[in-house]
């Protein structure tokens, strides 16, 4: 075998390519770094300024069919460009700018009126007393023996399991954009992309009133909290957002809006109750979500935030927090009391598509265009859990909340008149385990609430989801491709979907 030394070494100008690859190399990381610079560096997200700052670089302002969010990517672009080119002064530069827009984010905001300064005290002397007793009730709920967690645990989760189509229903002429149940679970609310909110008779599934208000789309639907129950019919019942950018009050009584409320520049894509029944929430394609008083049907707070469409908000249940998601990929939790951001999520990789409190306050669940649903945590300020939920986006996701209206106590029962002498029917001890019983089934309600959760994705099923270990329970399938919205009634009795061919499914418990 001959030695290899230096003279026997060919010069076949493969050191060519080496030097090719290497310049190659260099421009993909130059670019990887421009580009994690981009995403740090501090942009107004207000559509005015963004384009005062491309007339000062000597960019066109606008672009033909350019939206405000692309605007806002193409400044950021450019600007990377041009700190990128200036090479070492880049970093110098970039502090300067970053240290100018702080400057500049600390003495931005929007000023807000007396009614806002009211409703925010409002909004804290209704939430305190709410959050203090959810509180109570956790702490009670957390000094519960482990035996009967595991118990009612099953036994919920036993019920979930047997969830089963009852059938389908044509909505509309158009896809359903959302379902939701009415607070006495006997109306189910549709809102359709032909501009139409109808109300059903459920289980019947027979029709009660068409809503006409709309020239476009309806993106979202949501009853008041008090709505079929101790709320006046002639009185706000129900709140709509149409892709016209109104968002309109409706009564149980007429098939015209109690109020328009006008503001939104753009399409409106979901809409939110507060718990109070006093304010609406509206996300909008305009970048903005905004809160509105029903009493007066005015706007109290124009809320920016997100970079791109902001398409979901929703309240947390003690009504001192609100949550939004954008096309952005982020979500924003808002404390509503104060005006500030009391959690940014940031997790994503696609627009966030739902957004939904659980009823233990301090949980949130997202749901995306990465197919994922994501729950996060306010307490610890980050993302519990990742669930691969769909095979393609995740439209919506709510959760259980356990309404004590629906409570239905047993009833004692009335003690024979021929009580055994041995005192084994003695009425006293069956009516002390009839108020043991009682008091059992209430703790075990109470507990039922926020335990699971569902969600609908674009792959055409809808599941239902343990709230504690995030364990898939059931996979119901629907007769359409794309799965728009999902909604459980508060007394656990029944489960409604809504999907793009113009049909929403009714799912309950085979044994209801």
């Amino acid at each position: 075998m001959a030695e290899l030394t230096l003279d026997t070494l060919v010069d076949d100008g493969n050191y060519l390519g080496t030097e090719r690859a290497r310049l190659e190399n260099k421009v993909i990381l130059d670019e990887l770094e421009r580009k994690k610079k981009a995403r740090n560096m501090a942009v107004p997200t207000d559509d005015n300024r963004v384009k005062a700052r491309l007339r000062e670089i000597g960019e066109p302002i606008t672009l033909f069919g350019e939206r405000a969010a692309d605007r806002r990517d193409r400044l950021i672009y450019v600007l990377s460009q041009i700190n990128a080119a200036r090479g070492d002064d880049a970093m110098h530069v970039d502090e300067e700018e970053s240290s100018e827009s702080d400057e500049e984010e600390e003495e931005f905001y929007t000023p807000g009126s007396l009614e806002l300064l009211e409703a925010r005290r409002r909004l804290a002397a209704y939430s305190l007393p709410r959050a203090q007793k959810r509180v109570a009730q956790q702490r009670i709920d957390s000094k519960m023996d482990l035996g009967r967690v595991v118990d009612i645990r099953k036994k919920v989760f036993a019920e979930v399991k047997k969830y089963a189509n009852l059938g389908s229903q044509i909505g509309d002429e158009r896809p359903i954009s959302q379902v939701r149940f009415a607070p006495n679970n006997e109306i189910l609310a549709t809102g359709s992309w032909s501009g139409t909110v109808k109300l059903w008779n459920v289980p019947a599934c027979t029709p009660i009133r068409s809503l006409r208000g709309h020239d476009d789309r309806v993106g979202g639907v949501a009853w008041h909290p008090q709505a079929t129950l101790t709320q006046s019919a002639d009185t706000a019942n129900l709140v709509s957002g149409g892709g016209e950018g109104n968002v309109n009050l409706w009564s149980l009584n007429s098939d015209t809006p109690l109020s328009v409320m006008k503001g939104h520049q753009d399409r409106v894509c979901r809409v939110a109750f507060h718990p109070s029944g006093d304010y609406v929430a509206s996300a909008s394609f305009d970048t903005t979500w905004r809160l509105w008083d029903v009493n007066t049907a005015k706007e109290l707070l124009l809320q920016e935030g997100h970079s791109k469409e902001v398409y979901c908000v929703d309240f947390q249940n003690d009504g001192a927090l609100a949550a939004s998601g954008g096309l952005d990929a982020i979500g924003r939790v808002w404390d509503l009391r104060t005006g500030r951001t009391a959690m940014v999520l940031d997790g994503h990789v696609q627009a966030i598509f739902s957004i939904a409190f659980s009823p233990n306050g301090y949980q949130i669940a997202t749901g995306a265009g990465d197919d994922m649903i994501r729950i996060w945590d306010m307490r610890s300020l980050k993302s519990l859990y990742t669930i691969p939920a769909h095979l393609s986006n995740v439209s919506d996701v709510r959760f259980f909340y356990a309404n004590d209206l629906y409570f239905k106590p047993p009833q004692p029962k009335t003690p024979d008149a021929d009580v055994a002498m041995d005192g084994s029917d003695d009425p006293d001890k069956t009516q002390d385990t009839a108020v043991k019983d009682t008091a059992t089934l209430i703790e075990e309600w109470k507990y039922r609430s926020g335990l699971f959760f569902a969600s609908s994705g674009y792959d055409g099923l809808v599941k239902l989801w343990s709230a504690d270990d995030w364990q898939l329970l059931r996979t119901l399938s629907t007769d359409a491709g794309k799965v728009m919205s999902v909604d459980i009634s508060s007394d656990g009795n029944l489960m409604a979907s809504g999907t793009y061919n113009r049909n929403f499914q009714l799912f309950a418990p085979e044994d209801v």
